[in-house]
């Protein structure tokens, strides 16, 4: 497949590297401690040693804003308004509403009176999480659960490309911060980026970020063959005129569906910088299975393809899953080996096999990818030599980053962190220990609870999101964990030993109401400080026209396809409280 890779370019991209580029905005260290090199990404001119704040920050001295968000800023933002279904029953059309207000919360501290005059930003980024970038024709995804739960397949799923690319080009319209008007620092992920551990999906994934053409199909170069076109009446049809399930419900007959939806794409690549946080789902194949048995990776590439299940077959594999009692995949493996009869014929592709983590590593630092930079997108060569996928990189004057790797690799999709990152993290810590302090995982602290070995570390104890959550708060300079995981807008409190901080779980951009987070740190010169949370959806239009099915009009349909399967969306986007924030702590 040929595709051109490139950046978008404008005014307020090229002043925005040119501001990071004198901030040096690099990775610190990588998993264990390796200084980097200089590179030439536009955006890291400098190695920074460990222990050293990050230069100044132009943005730094942006004058202080009114109480009231800054409206040229708030365009785009969940502040104006909201993706909403319609009145009514069945498939629900989606219009606009009004925006979501801004919460203050008092967990850590009271917040006081006449801030807003005084604060000065430290720093101010984005936050993606849970793109899961699908290559819905794989032959190992599991759509035949949807025999047992409805929410075990998404209508939409072959549309993750075209949603993802308008993510990123709302990204790239924002001015700056919307509560602050401070330039916009860099972009992280926080994992599962792709959804099977697929090489098509990686790649997907590293261009959709970094800027180029995408072909969003795997197998057949032609045709889409997957449940979508198998005429199985469990899974939305949109080109056939029989009643399936969703039919049923309202969902449309939309000709020409599944050839627009794999139709190249266009990506502009982020004008911003940005760093990539590894989730479960990039780590091991169906976000869940080990490495290790070449049965995964041979059925990946192969030619055969399930696509149904009896609801108590679906139903016995599905607690298998959930109740973690496959780490290896014996279960799923014996049950397709039964199953070959059944199977249907769909073109093998080699680009489908599981990445490992070196791979991971690997494609990350690829020049092709580069984009926006910095080279690695936070990881690094000491990363692979070391076979970690843990890095530090500084945000700006006296703020660094910290990403790490939360995921299990003995398998399962919840997470734990090994004792080498965990002393890794304390030591980090403790060197930066006059900066703030952001961090960034996939897991959540609630979702840290598959202690299992890692099967290159045998030996090595595994630690929970407790005791995470207990070594952060024995830093005074922790400020914020951000991550993702859950797929829904939670902000927790947490007041440790020495320190308070907050947790900042993001929504998926997959599941409705499909979000990303613009999150300002600013200094409110009364010995507190302040976390702005103001949540974005994509770019695409509220309103669909279901005779449009160019990349624009997919997008869209994407978003309203999310808000009609049967994941409840009220939950997803959490409280008011979850949304967009004002997160007030003590000043350490």
């Amino acid at each position: 497949m040929s595709r051109t890779r490139s950046v978008t370019s404008s005014v307020l991209g090229v002043d925005r590297r040119t501001v990071l580029a004198a901030t040096a905005a690099v990775s610190v260290s990588a998993g264990v401690g390796y200084a980097l090199r200089p590179t030439d990404s536009q955006a890291a001119a400098a190695t920074v040693p460990a222990g050293s704040p990050a230069p100044a920050r132009e943005a730094a001295a942006v004058p202080a804003g009114p109480a009231a968000p800054l409206a040229p800023y708030t365009k785009g933002t969940t502040l104006a308004s909201v993706a909403a279904p319609r009145a009514g029953s069945g498939y629900r059309r989606l219009g606009s509403a009004g925006g979501w207000q801004r919460v203050v919360r008092s967990d850590l501290a009271a917040p006081k009176s006449g801030r807003a005059g005084r604060r000065t930003t430290l720093a101010a980024f984005v936050q993606l999480t849970d793109l899961h970038l699908i290559d819905s024709q794989h032959p190992l995804r599991l759509e035949y659960l949807r025999a047992a739960s409805e929410i075990s397949w998404r209508p939409h799923e072959a549309l993750t490309v075209q949603g993802a690319v308008s993510l990123v080009e709302r990204v790239n319209s924002l001015r700056a911060a919307p509560v602050t008007g401070a330039p916009l620092d860099f972009v992280v992920t926080t994992g599962d980026n792709t959804d099977n551990n697929a090489h098509t999906e990686l790649d997907w994934y590293l261009t959709v970020m970094s800027g180029g053409r995408i072909a969003p199909n795997s197998g057949d170069p032609r045709h889409y063959e997957g449940v979508q076109n198998s005429g199985i009446p469990l899974y939305w049809q949109p080109d056939a005129t029989s009643r399936d399930a969703y039919k049923q419900r309202g969902f449309p007959h939309l000709d020409g569906f599944l050839a627009a939806a794999i139709r190249e794409v266009n990506s502009p690549g982020l004008t911003l910088p940005w760093y990539s946080t590894v989730g479960n789902h990039d780590a091991m194949p169906l976000g869940c299975y080990a490495h290790g048995d070449s049965w995964l990776a041979e059925f990946a590439v192969g030619g055969r393809k399930l696509m149904e299940l009896t609801a108590a077959e679906a139903t016995r594999l599905q607690q298998s899953i959930s109740q973690d009692k496959d780490p290896r995949g014996t279960v799923i493996r014996d049950l397709l080996k039964s199953k070959t009869r059944a199977m249907r014929t769909v073109t093998p592709d080699e680009r489908r096999a599981p990445y490992t983590a070196a791979e991971h590593v690997r494609a990350h630092l690829d020049p092709a990818y580069k984009g926006a930079g910095p080279v690695g997108h936070g990881y690094t060569a000491g990363n692979l030599a070391a076979g970690t996928q843990y890095y530090t990189f500084p945000v700006a004057e006296n703020v660094i980053g910290i990403s790490l790797d939360t995921t299990d690799p003995g398998g399962h999709y919840n997470g734990s962190i090994g004792t080498a990152q965990l002393k890794w993290l304390d030591a980090t810590l403790r060197a930066h220990k006059d900066a703030y302090a952001i961090v960034f995982s996939h897991h959540t602290s609630e979702s840290m609870s598959n202690t299992r070995p890692d099967p290159a570390r045998p030996r090595e104890r595994r630690h929970t999101g407790a005791e995470l959550t207990a070594l952060l708060g024995r830093h005074r300079n922790v400020v914020a964990w951000v991550n993702g995981h859950i797929h829904r807008n939670d902000i927790t409190p947490h007041r440790g030993t020495a320190g308070t901080f907050w947790e900042i779980s993001t929504a998926s951009h997959v599941e409705f109401p499909q979000l990303a987070r613009v999150i300002e740190l600013v200094d409110n010169k009364d010995g507190t400080l302040s976390l702005h949370t103001t949540l974005v959806e994509s770019a695409a239009p509220h309103r669909t026209d279901f005779t449009d099915l160019s990349q624009t009009g997919l997008a869209a349909l994407y978003r309203e396809l999310s808000a009609n399967a049967r994941f409840d969306g009220a939950r997803l986007s959490g409280e008011a409280k979850d949304r967009n924030t004002e997160l007030v702590l003590k000043k350490r």
